[in-house]
């Protein structure tokens, strides 16, 4: 038995041809279909070069187990959620790679209900199946069935219940596909949009399917990714950008200046447009950033819900609570009624749709939230023992600090401030965030004083 490194600490990432290949795809799929003993297995993949061979050999694999594939073809991540919960199929599978490097590619799983996979009993039980090969014998091999255009077409009456088509101002919104398997599954949803009256002008970046990444892997958090949605949105006079990654389960937000608004104070807008509609509801958020979101929160009337970060963190802590909506830093946006899953179709829709009802820009909608709780973003640092260098922040700061929290990393805070360190899972690096309340001064010196503490260099 040889071991499956591609397999990582919440999904299947690898180097092609070195830890993933297709025959690795095809074991995958198959201990995905007999561990769930599977009526019918989802199937999507990214705009990966390898992409649609893994998913064919994936889909062997599912109908050598006895199960139905469900083909959805070319499609996001949340289009392969989506399509679970609509088919009620027992499992899903998209093959992306989302924004690692073009040589890499892997698989995003979920069971029925789209729920996510537990780790010891369903990933690493998916994981020694497809490492031992010890396959059940199928009475008979399962079909592939297309399902790409109807799953789509439910998919995007799904994220368009989401708005008010009604309420709708004429804006101009620049979309940054990034090459990626945003723009088909886009032109879908702005194709339906035109066909209801909406007067919504988009203009296109990078729009274009190209396996090859002319412009980069898609990867908006970046900061040097950023200007060139920023230049766009600044050139036409377009009311706010929005970019997508790879498969699109994430998007990222640019005001009407061009400027990045930082993934914290999506989730804090987020918020409130749903405490809008549903008084009282609960609101779920990651512990690196919190303070913008829960103020929001509060004044709203809602109740705020920390989780560890990760989607399968976050997922579970929505379903217990009945949460509307969930946010993290990094750009994963969940909703209830989008079962429970993440978007990255379903954020822009909804800041449309209360541009056009406020008439107040993105712009004006978070420059307060700025000032009010300034945020440092997230710095890496590449260290050589990550439980030393969080010991040494914490010997310096603990005895001051008026809380402690040990939920997901360590965040310590104090009277104006607050930071969190957390250890990556799979490399050796410390990541910090830092907030204050009231104004940024002196944030950026104790980014630079705890820095020093951990020493290393910043990645």
């Amino acid at each position: 038995m040889t071991e499956l490194t591609c397999f990582k600490a919440y999904d299947i990432r690898g180097e092609i041809n070195v830890n993933i290949d297709e025959a690795i795809a095809y074991r995958i799929g198959r201990a995905v279909a007999q561990h769930c003993a599977a009526k019918s297995v989802v199937i999507g993949f990214d705009a990966r070069e390898t992409s649609p061979a893994f998913a064919k050999a994936a889909a062997q694999g599912v109908t050598d187990a006895g199960s139905d594939v469900i083909d959805i073809g070319l499609a996001g991540t949340e289009e392969m959620y989506w399509a679970v919960t609509e088919f009620r199929a027992c499992g899903g599978i998209e093959v992306t790679a989302s924004h690692n490097p073009i040589n890499f590619n892997g698989m995003k799983i979920v069971k029925s209900g789209s729920r996510p996979l537990e780790d010891a009993s369903d990933f690493q039980v998916i994981k020694r199946l497809a490492e031992t090969e010890i396959w059940k014998t199928p009475v008979q091999s399962g079909q592939v069935i297309d399902h790409a255009d109807v799953a789509r077409q439910a998919y995007v009456k799904q994220v368009l219940s989401f708005m008010d088509v009604t309420a709708l101002k004429p804006l101009k919104i620049v979309v940054n596909s990034g090459n990626g398997a945003a723009g088909p599954t886009f032109d879908a949803i702005a194709a339906e949009l035109k066909s209801q009256n909406a007067p919504l002008e988009f203009v296109r970046v990078h729009h274009e399917l190209d396996s090859s990444f002319p412009n980069g892997i898609p990867n908006p958090l970046l900061p040097q990714n950023h200007a060139v949605t920023a230049d766009v949105v600044k050139k036409v006079g377009a009311d706010f950008g929005v970019a997508f990654d790879g498969d699109f389960d994430r998007c990222f937000f640019f005001d009407e200046n061009g400027g990045f608004v930082p993934g914290e104070y999506v989730v804090g807008l987020l918020a409130s447009i749903f405490l809008e509609k549903e008084q009282g509801a609960r609101i779920v958020h990651d512990p690196r950033v919190i303070w913008n979101t829960q103020d929001i929160v509060t004044q709203k009337g809602g109740i705020a819900v920390q989780s560890k970060t990760g989607h399968a963190f976050i997922k579970q802590v929505m379903r217990a609570k009945e949460a509307v909506y969930g946010g993290e830093m990094s750009a994963h946006h969940y909703f209830r009624d989008f079962a429970y899953c993440d978007s990255g179709m379903i954020p822009w829709i909804l800041v449309a749709e209360l541009v056009s009802r406020s008439g107040r820009s993105v712009g004006d909608w978070v420059k307060d939230r700025f000032a009010a709780y300034p945020s440092s973003g997230e710095t890496n640092y590449i260290v050589d023992d990550a439980h030393s260098a969080i010991e040494n922040v914490l010997n310096t700061y603990q005895q001051e600090a008026g809380a402690h929290d040990d939920m997901d990393g360590v965040s310590l805070s104090f009277a104006d401030w607050r930071f969190n360190l957390r250890k990556s899972n799979t490399e050796p690096l410390v990541r910090l965030n830092i907030e204050s309340r009231g104004g940024a001064d002196g944030l950026s010196d104790r980014v630079t004083a705890i820095a020093k503490l951990l020493g290393g260099t910043q990645a």
